[in-house]
């Protein structure tokens, strides 16, 4: 901040955020702590690059006056973004009651005796402020990785798919076991229908000779025993295959 008799003006750098091809704007603050009224005129080393509003007027007693300043947009950038433009504020006292339009040059012409105070102000380039950088998530420290997404508490995506995939083949393969049971329920049931209905037929004939009927018997007896022994072997070997594939899934 300069503090002269007059104004007070701050900041004393003129600080752009560079960038090519844009307009870019900062601001002066004219603080007068006097009680006199204090006219003032903006000027620059280079006034077809910049735009100053306003670049005169009065600041009344123990009041503020705000500038903006506003660099046209640049097709280049200066070497190592160094700047040699300048601007000078200049502050005189002039009477009560002046206004916008009673302002004039000889008001700061100090061949014409007026007291005029003058500051400099430089103009600084800056680099313009650079996006934070993305942060993938789950990787913030104390945090802990996102399990899969969710649709109002449902899982979605691949991993959706995925289980959706395994419970399907788990499905038919359960409809597969479910058939062979039952095909295998079916003929145990048939064998066990001739087999009873051969035994009746033995039974109701007086001519038959008991040694062909023992045979008959004793053969009926392996098959019952057989299919009996089948069947439960063939259970257990699906019932080892689904238990398989309940554990996969």
């Amino acid at each position: 901040m300069s503090t002269g008799e007059l104004l007070s003006i701050e900041p004393l750098e003129l600080k752009f955020p560079f960038e090519l091809k844009k307009q870019i704007s900062c601001s002066l603050q004219l603080s007068n702590k006097t009680e006199n009224h204090v006219v003032f005129k903006v000027k620059t080393t280079n006034p077809k690059k910049y735009c100053v509003r306003p670049n005169t007027g009065i600041v009344l007693p123990r009041s503020t006056c705000d500038i903006i300043v506003t660099m046209q947009a640049q097709k280049e950038a200066p070497s190592d973004l160094h700047c040699k433009d300048k601007f000078l504020l200049q502050s005189a006292v002039v009477t009560a009651g002046t206004s916008q339009t009673d302002i004039t040059a000889d008001m700061f012409n100090k061949d014409s005796g007026h007291i005029v105070e003058e500051c400099k102000l430089k103009v600084v380039y800056v680099s313009p402020p650079q996006p934070p950088s993305p942060v993938p998530e789950g990787s913030e420290e104390g945090s802990s990785p996102k399990g899969p997404s969710t649709d109002n508490g449902n899982p979605s995506g691949p991993e959706f798919a995925s289980v959706t995939k395994a419970l399907a083949k788990s499905q038919e393969n359960s409809s597969e076991t479910r058939a062979l049971i039952s095909k295998l329920t079916e003929e145990k049931n048939n064998a066990i229908r001739r087999n009873s209905k051969l035994r009746q037929e033995l039974d109701a004939s007086p001519l038959c000779d008991h040694n062909v009927q023992d045979l008959l018997k004793h053969d009926g007896k392996k098959n019952r025993g057989g299919v009996s022994f089948m069947f439960v072997a063939i259970v257990g070997l699906i019932g080892i295959i689904v238990g398989y594939f309940i554990k996969k899934t």
